[in-house]
């Protein structure tokens, strides 16, 4: 059987995807995909891997893991305790210029909610934009995503470290605490 430059791509990034979680990847055809697309596709749906999309619409695929949906949980948690208008998301889509990013958590505004609703994925970053590290993202990784996200229009970025503490960013660079959440703890 012959296969297409997605599987090759898939399989070179995370292992033979066929026999680990049974998915022929070749019927996907992931050369060239929109984030709809993606969310639309039955057998991608219940992968346990996260995905993403880079600038040049190829799918990127990453392990996901417990510890860092417990993260994810402990900061929305700590959101809804101490902002009571907005929403809180996670596993957010945002449009970037380098394809669709996914935030782990995110917070936004009554007005961010009316201009955009439920879009997927939104054309502009959330107010707050959270990444929660792992083991297999890069430091360059992160800069590049804290990048986009402002780009976009996000006011802070805020990063889970594996240690549970938390660093915060607004456009200009890191900052000691959240200037939209003052009271948002250093480590979770």
């Amino acid at each position: 059987m012959e296969r297409c430059a997605g599987c090759w791509i898939a399989d070179r990034l995370i292992g033979s995807l066929e026999k680990n979680v049974g998915i022929c990847i070749n019927r996907l055809h992931i050369d060239q995909v929109n984030w709809q697309e993606v969310c639309e596709n039955p057998d991608l749906k219940d992968l346990q891997y996260r995905i993403e999309m880079n600038g040049m619409g190829q799918i990127v695929m990453g392990p996901a893991s417990n510890e860092h949906s417990f993260r994810q949980s402990r900061l929305i948690r700590h959101l809804l305790r101490l902002l009571d208008d907005g929403e809180v998301l996670p596993e957010c889509s945002i449009d970037t210029s380098d394809g669709t990013k996914v935030a782990d958590v995110v917070w936004f505004s009554k007005e961010f909610h009316a201009r955009w609703g439920l879009a997927t994925p939104y054309p502009e970053a959330p107010e707050i934009c959270i990444e929660v590290l792992s083991p297999s993202n890069s430091e360059d990784e992160m800069r590049q995503k804290r990048a986009l996200y402002f780009e976009r229009g996000a006011k802070e970025v805020w990063i889970c470290k594996e240690d549970n503490t938390v660093e915060f960013f607004a456009s200009e660079g890191p900052v000691s605490a959240s200037v939209l959440v003052p009271e948002f703890p250093n480590s979770i």
